[in-house]
């Protein structure tokens, strides 16, 4: 059988966490007083969290064949309009966050609602409400910032993003509860599975009886979500509103996602890829700057690492079609792990 062995899944599967480990261990060869240090790895953590979550909320709609590019434009204007309802109206910081989070949830709605209902691309789609985000952003600040007054903002606020927690920074363990609860909606729920039965043959989900579009919309409202809590998360660390920060975040995010889905799962997008994928990243990153790269080493390593996980990505995808007919005879018409209901049962009934 020429499609697939044992050491190919191995390396498939785990090849990106070794990588990591090998990197983390050379730069701590390379720069022993500074690199393998607890301050260090709470610096990597901490600058990493945001573009994790992002990176984890683009893992959704990836799942379903789609790509949600407003994600650096709804960062942008979730931070800023928290710190407007926190500084320039007064709102309770609490309320205000959850306002925002909400926020980004029906936002993420509307961009699959423009997908699947107007039939754009989701490139463009999300390109085109991104754009619109933006402009919001700019009317909402006057193309100035958003500075807090003498007293500055909660303590309670900041601490969402200062605050350390079994010597960890908390923003880590934001991070790994929504890699954790993406990974059990992804990977152990129908709604995950259905989700991957979409991305992966959207004529055999229709067969099924699976609503495409509900679960297209629903993909895209997830990742709105992610995406406002990381701008809740983003105000909290940044203290100011700034019009022009959000862009920066969508290039590693997509990274992230992306490579992800050639580890672990490899051939899918899936939390725990894209986890560890921002992991090796950030170790690649950080030992890069303390070595003393310039700066425009950081968008280089970004740009070249989005490349190769596109090229990884659909080596792997081609790879487990042709293991298919070698492995289990005629293809199944849905991804590995999706759900097919049994030959006795009806497929579910949608409205």
């Amino acid at each position: 059988m020429s499609g697939w062995s044992p050491r190919g899944h191995v390396v498939g599967s785990y090849g990106l966490p070794a990588l990591g480990l090998l990197l983390f261990l050379a730069f701590s060869l390379a720069l022993p007083d500074t690199f393998p240090t607890r301050e260090n790895v709470s610096s990597i953590l901490s600058n990493q969290s945001i573009p994790a979550l992002l990176a984890l909320g683009a893992t959704v709609p990836i799942a379903t064949g789609k790509f949600d590019l407003s994600l650096g434009y709804g960062l942008g204007l979730a931070h800023v309009l928290v710190m407007h309802l926190v500084v320039d109206t007064g709102t309770p910081w609490a309320l205000a966050c959850l306002a925002v989070v909400a926020g980004g949830a029906l936002a993420g709605a509307v961009n699959g609602i423009v997908v699947e209902f107007a039939r754009i691309d989701s490139f463009i789609a999300t390109l085109g409400t991104g754009s619109i985000m933006y402009a919001f952003t700019g009317w909402l600040t006057k193309g100035s910032r958003i500075v807090p007054g003498p007293q500055g903002l909660p303590p309670s606020f900041t601490a969402l993003y200062d605050t350390t927690f079994l010597g960890l920074p908390l923003p880590a363990f934001y991070v790994l509860a929504a890699a954790v609860l993406l990974w059990a909606v992804l990977e152990r729920l129908p709604f995950g599975r259905y989700l991957y039965v979409t991305g992966s043959n959207p004529r055999a989900a229709a067969v099924l009886g699976i609503p495409i579009r509900r679960y297209s919309v629903w993909a895209f409202a997830t990742s709105g979500l992610v995406t406002g809590v990381a701008g809740v998360l983003l105000a909290a660390q940044q203290q100011t509103g700034n019009p022009s920060v959000g862009l920066d975040y969508l290039l590693p995010a997509f990274v992230g996602a992306l490579l992800g889905s050639t580890t672990v799962r490899p051939g899918r997008a899936n939390a725990p890829g894209t986890l560890v994928a921002v992991g090796v990243l950030a170790v690649g990153l950080a030992g890069i700057g303390q070595l003393g790269a310039d700066f425009w080493a950081t968008p280089l390593f970004n740009g070249g690492t989005l490349l190769l996980a596109v090229g990884l990505a659909g080596y792997a995808a081609r790879r487990r079609l042709r293991a298919r007919p070698a492995a289990a005879g005629p293809a199944p018409p849905a991804d590995d792990g999706s759900p097919r209901p049994p030959a006795h049962h009806q497929p579910p009934a949608h409205p």
